[in-house]
């Protein structure tokens, strides 16, 4: 089985305050409208939080995801992701989606997750030639990111990877398209539930 790791860990500091929770322009927490499209499109979906997140924790179980709680999630996403991962070690891949990255579409995670399905050992989506996220791991790597540490989180293995990463092209500005600040909510929210208002390319 392949399943979603959820990483919403991150303090938001750069935000000023807990953008994982910060609402969409319809309503819906941008932590909840990320986990949302991963549960409609996996089995299962773990999501990793940090100490103390119980209304984060509430609000993405309410929409499907399994959650659990990385003791030391100031030390970087690496080790959120490790976390997640070995709790989820018997599956067979890993697409791994950012909790503050709400606007992927559900596509693009069904096609990510069946490059894996059909043999490619790690796929990435890529739009207008940039990769994006989510990205999948195949069973290979999981070793690799158990072991991982820092704030990188699964950047190394991919880059390390080279010509072995399997390219899913895709028309979806979603997948470049994460909020830093306030004012990214509004900026770059979809109008008209199709494509991004401003999408920016990072």
């Amino acid at each position: 089985m392949i399943g979603a790791i959820l990483l919403a860990a991150g303090s938001g500091r750069r935000f000023g305050g807990d953008k994982l929770l910060a609402p969409l322009p319809n309503g819906t927490p941008v932590a909840v409208a990320a986990a949302a499209t991963l549960v409609t499109a996996l089995p299962r979906v773990v999501a990793v939080v940090r100490p103390g997140a119980e209304t984060l924790t509430e609000a993405l179980r309410g929409c499907g995801a399994e959650v659990i709680v990385c003791p030391r999630a100031d030390d970087g996403m690496g080790t959120s992701l490790a976390w997640g991962v070995a709790a989820a070690r018997d599956w067979n891949g890993w697409v791994v989606g950012l909790g503050d990255m709400p606007w992927v579409a559900t596509a693009t995670v069904c096609a990510v997750t069946a490059a894996v399905a059909a043999g490619a050992s790690l796929s990435t989506p890529r739009y207008q030639g940039r990769r994006g996220h989510p990205v999948c791991f195949g069973r290979s790597y999981r070793d690799s990111l158990l072991v991982l540490t820092g704030d990188r989180g699964g950047r190394s293995i991919v880059e390390a990877a080279g010509d072995r990463v399997c390219h899913v092209d895709c028309d979806d500005p979603g997948v470049l398209t994460d909020i830093d600040l306030k004012a990214d909510i509004e900026r770059f929210a979809f109008r008209a539930g199709t494509r991004l208002a401003d999408a920016r390319v990072k």
